[in-house]
């Protein structure tokens, strides 16, 4: 299936598409032709509306200011074309070496969490660590903090989420939310945009404005602690090189590793027994 384009009111013309994302991505029209091969002066009329794209074009402008998949079937609606990107499904037939990447990836990540997350931050994939880890952290997390799936933004920003087991609330939370607004600004999700306005009652101004200093740290850590256990993480993520699908552009790979000894230790004797009182009340 192809990406469908949501439907406008008033469409937004090619002209004003181009131009947006030119100064989204900080560039004149001198540099963008610099940096794909056009004339300044073709761009100029592109912008302005005297001249057309053909497809090639549209495509072409779309890869040198890195837009979206799912953004650029827009662009070539917007153009007269029609969309070609397609957002299959991860249990497609045609995405299974996409899929079994993924579970691989995820797989040879244990004793240590690791999740696959979409652009709204949704988990559509996670490795027994993962769910382990949430689950002995608050037991019933997912049915509290609400929604019809699992969104990392709702369990850790919802009141009603991680932030109590959060050591280092102060430190990372403001970094995580700026982080989010930038990507949803970046790719122009405005889904994303929708999971930041449904979480912002739960976000005090604070929270939304500023961080502790931590630039003595070479990567901040998420600090998770519960009955005299305490588990230090940090995240390293992983995307697809060369996507052509929708769904695969906007999938990433969020691995979790231990920062310290104890938690690597922690989560190895997590995963090899089932025993788990000491982190229950």
């Amino acid at each position: 299936m192809v990406s469908p384009v949501a439907p406008n009111v008033e469409p937004v013309p090619f002209r004003a598409l181009l131009r947006t994302w030119r100064q989204r991505r900080r560039l004149s029209q001198l540099a963008l032709a610099l940096e794909t091969g056009v004339s300044q002066r073709h761009l100029s009329f592109l912008e302005s509306g005297r001249a057309a794209p053909s497809r090639a074009m549209v495509l072409q402008l779309g890869e040198a200011l890195d837009v979206p998949l799912r953004v650029r079937n827009e662009w070539l609606v917007a153009a007269g074309f029609a969309p070609i990107y397609r957002a299959r499904t991860l249990d497609d037939p045609q995405m299974r070496q996409v899929h079994t990447a993924v579970r691989l990836m995820l797989a040879n990540h244990e004793p240590f969490p690791a999740v696959a997350i979409d652009r709204t931050w949704t988990i559509r994939l996670s490795n027994a660590s993962f769910d382990r880890l949430v689950d002995l952290v608050g037991p019933g997390l997912w049915e509290r903090v609400g929604g019809p799936s699992r969104n990392l933004m709702r369990l850790f920003f919802h009141r009603e989420g991680l932030r109590p087991f959060v050591a280092n609330w102060r430190e990372i939370a403001p970094l995580l939310w700026q982080r989010a607004q930038r990507e949803a600004a970046a790719a122009d999700g405005a889904d994303m945009q929708a999971v930041l306005a449904e979480l912002a009652p739960h976000v005090d101004a604070e929270t939304r404005t500023a961080s502790e200093d931590s630039s003595l740290l070479p990567v901040l850590p998420l600090v998770l602690e519960r009955d005299g256990v305490r588990l230090s993480l940090f995240t390293v993520i992983a995307t697809f090189g060369t996507p052509q699908d929708v769904t695969t552009d906007e999938l990433r790979v969020e691995s979790l590793f231990p920062a310290d000894e104890p938690t690597a230790g922690a989560l190895r004797s997590l995963a090899s027994t089932a025993h788990t009182d000491a982190w229950r009340s």
